[in-house]
């Protein structure tokens, strides 16, 4: 698929079937990942790969914008590590980069994908840490929830002309 292409008709998709993804799909799905930019190149992004129904589950369960994942087969975490930024404060806006990456790779491959954002939610990102296990250095940025989708949505057109501004406001 050509990259305006995967640009222009990748949609969210909230409902999966519960065919599991291979190995080799996820590493390519990681593999777009690490390929997004970083501030200073640091790349400070670590990913949590979660196949387990409980895990998903217990997700849906306190997010409540993450019920997709009582269906969906996969979700991939990206967390950000403290100890690899740079002191700049862009850990967020890196994972962002990434996880908009994987969304893309995961349309790119016939697969359908959803954002569920974490940061800066506080209380999403405590308890994503302790059922994950992260370490005090890594703060969960988002989840991405991926499967082969249930339906596919029809590519929607957001170009707004009115949010365009010229050398100023």
């Amino acid at each position: 698929m050509e990259v305006l292409q995967a640009i222009m008709t990748r949609r969210s998709v909230r409902n999966f079937k519960s065919d599991e993804i291979g190995q080799e799909t996820v590493e390519k799905l990681l593999r777009a990942a690490m390929q997004a930019p970083s501030a200073h190149n640091k790349q400070p992004w670590h990913f949590i790969v979660i196949n387990d129904r409980q895990i998903l589950n217990q997700i849906a369960d306190f997010h409540p914008y993450a019920k997709m994942l009582y269906q969906a087969p996969l979700a991939i975490a990206v967390c950000g590590d403290l100890g690899l930024e740079n002191n700049d404060r862009y850990l967020a806006l890196d994972c962002a980069a990434a996880t908009q990456n994987i969304l893309l790779a995961a349309h790119g491959l016939g697969l359908g994908a959803v954002w569920i954002g974490v940061y800066p939610r506080e209380q999403r990102i405590k308890k994503l840490k302790i059922l994950l296990d992260l370490p005090l250095h890594c703060i969960p940025v988002s989840l991405v929830a991926v499967g082969v989708p249930l339906k596919t949505a029809e590519p929607v057109d957001r170009f707004n002309p009115d949010r365009i501004h010229n050398n100023v406001w």
